[in-house]
C-alpha cells in the first residue's frame, strides 16, 4: 500500500510572525515566541515523511493554487474578497489569534493541494491521499476567520465530492479543537456527516460561537449529522480510541459513506501547549489504524493542527505507519501522563444520550 501525499512548497511563505506565543508581541518580554502555526512545523512534518521508515510507502505529488470560484464553493464570496485585499495591504490579524502577510495569499496553496488530493482519491489515482498543508482550515466558516484558519479545507474537500456526485460524504477531525468551521458549513445538511473529536473547551469569542458540545446535533435535515465527542482534557491514547471504536466506527457504519476526509491534528498530542491531553506516538498510531481499516480506501486527509514542532511530526510518522497497516518502527522520543480512562467513558456516554433519536448505539 502506498498514500499519496500532496505538497506545495508556497505554503511555508504564510508568515504569522513574532509575539507572546499566538498573542501580540508583549513590550514586557526580551524575547518574542514564533507564532505556533509557523512553517517549522510542516517542515519537520515533511521531513520526517521523506526519512523515516514510511519513505518508502509514500508518493509524493504536487499540490496547487486554488481559484476563488473553488474557494466560493464553501466560502462567501465578500469573505474571500476581504482576506485577498488585507494580504494585498500587507497582512494583520483577521481574529486576536489569526494572522495573515503580504504573503499569505499563496497559501491558497493550502486549499488548492487539499482540492488535489481530493481530485486524485475521486479520479481514483489514489486511495488514500493526504494534504500536508498550512494553515489548518478546521476552524474556518464560510464568512469567518478563526483559530488560525482562514478557508475550510475539509469542508472544501467535502463539497468537491458532492459536487462531483459523491452521493454521501463523512468527515473525521481528531484535531485536539472543536471543528467548529466544518460544523458551521453543514449544520443544516444530511448529505455530509461531520464528527468532531476534541477537548472540552466550550465557545471562545465572537469568532467561535459554537460550543462543540454533544447537544449541538445540527438542524433540519442535518440533524443528527452533527457528532461532537467533547473530551476531557487529559483524556489520552485510551480515550480517543475508545471515541473511535464506540462513536466513530458504529456512525460510519451506519451511515455507510462513500468517502471519508479526516481532519488530521496532532495538537492532542501529550507535548502540545495548545492541547494538553495526552495522545503519544501509540495513540495516533491507533487512530490511523482504525480509520486506514474502517474507509477502506476513498480516504482524503487534510492537515489541521499539531504545534510541537518536533513531537507533531513524530506523531505524524505513527499516523501514516497505522493508516499504511504497519507496525510502528519509530520509538517514541518523549514521556507522557498516564490516561484518565474513566473520564473519558463519561464523555462518550453523553456522545450517545444526544444521538438516541438518529442512530442505533
Amino acid at each position: 500500500m502506498t498514500i499519496d501525499v500532496f505538497w506545495d512548497a508556497r505554503v511555508l511563505e504564510h508568515d504569522t510572525g513574532f509575539g507572546c506565543w499566538e498573542a501580540r508581541p508583549s513590550d514586557l518580554l526580551a524575547e518574542q515566541e514564533r507564532h505556533p502555526e509557523n512553517a517549522v512545523r510542516v517542515r519537520n512534518m515533511k521531513a520526517v515523511l521523506e526519512r523515516g521508515p514510511v519513505a518508502d510507502a509514500i508518493r509524493w505529488r504536487p499540490g496547487r493554487l486554488a481559484t476563488e470560484d473553488e474557494l466560493a464553493t464553501v466560502h462567501d464570496r465578500a469573505y474571500i474578497d476581504s482576506i485577498r485585499q488585507l494580504c494585498a495591504d500587507g497582512g494583520g490579524r483577521l481574529t486576536s489569534t489569526t494572522c495573515v502577510s503580504a504573503g499569505s495569499w499563496q497559501p491558497l496553496a493550502a486549499a488548492g493541494t487539499c482540492l488535489a488530493a481530493a481530485d486524485a482519491v475521486l479520479d481514483g489515482s489514489a486511495t488514500t491521499a493526504y494534504a500536508l498543508v498550512r494553515p489548518p482550515g478546521h476552524h474556518a466558516q464560510p464568512a469567518q476567520a478563526d483559530g488560525y484558519c482562514a478557508f475550510s479545507h475539509p469542508a472544501l474537500v467535502a463539497q468537491r465530492a458532492r459536487d462531483r456526485g459523491v452521493e454521501r460524504v463523512a468527515i473525521v477531525d481528531w484535531d485536539v479543537h472543536h471543528g467548529n468551521g466544518t460544523q458551521e458549513c453543514f449544520y443544516d445538511r444530511g448529505d455530509v456527516l461531520t464528527i468532531s473529536m476534541h477537548m472540552a473547551h466550550g465557545a471562545w469569542g465572537p469568532s467561535h460561537p459554537q460550543t462543540g458540545a454533544p447537544d449541538e446535533l445540527g438542524t433540519g435535515d442535518g440533524a443528527g449529522h452533527n457528532v461532537n465527542v467533547e473530551l476531557p482534557v487529559g483524556a489520552g491514547d485510551k480515550a480517543y480510541a475508545d471515541a473511535f471504536e464506540r462513536v466513530v466506527i458504529p456512525l460510519l457504519r451506519q451511515y455507510s459513506p462513500d468517502l471519508v476526509v479526516a481532519a488530521s491534528g496532532q495538537d492532542a498530542s501529550t507535548f502540545d501547549a495548545n492541547g494538553q491531553h495526552n495522545v503519544t506516538m501509540a495513540g495516533f498510531h491507533r487512530i490511523g489504524t482504525l480509520l486506514g481499516e474502517l474507509a477502506g480506501g476513498r480516504l482524503v486527509l487534510t492537515q489541521e493542527g499539531g504545534y510541537a514542532r518536533s513531537y507533531a511530526a513524530y506523531c505524524l510518522h505513527a499516523t501514516v505507519e497505522g493508516l499504511l497497516g504497519r507496525p510502528m518502527a519509530l520509538a517514541d522520543p518523549l514521556a507522557y501522563v498516564p490516561d484518565d480512562t474513566a473520564r473519558g467513558d463519561a464523555a462518550i456516554d453523553r456522545v450517545w444520550d444526544a444521538l438516541a433519536p438518529y442512530w442505533t448505539r
